[in-house]
């Protein structure tokens, strides 16, 4: 016997192949947009990361003298 997939919403479960049609693809376009999230804040990093990098090239082109 397989068991079957659940899903853990509002800390209750429920069996994914209970849940309407409807349900099923609001979750899809949580997962969707959970991924999204991720993939967002990746760029963000690497965002930041480049302008740290740019901020400490700009200081080391500043007059040492100022």
């Amino acid at each position: 016997m397989t068991e079957s997939k659940t899903i853990t919403i509002n800390d209750k479960e429920y069996i994914l192949d209970d849940l309407s049609d409807a349900a099923k693809a609001q979750l899809g376009s949580m997962q969707l947009t959970d991924q999204e999230i991720v993939r967002l804040q990746q760029q963000l990093a690497i965002a930041q990361t480049a302008r740290n990098a740019y901020a400490q090239a700009l200081n080391a082109e500043l007059p040492k003298d100022a």
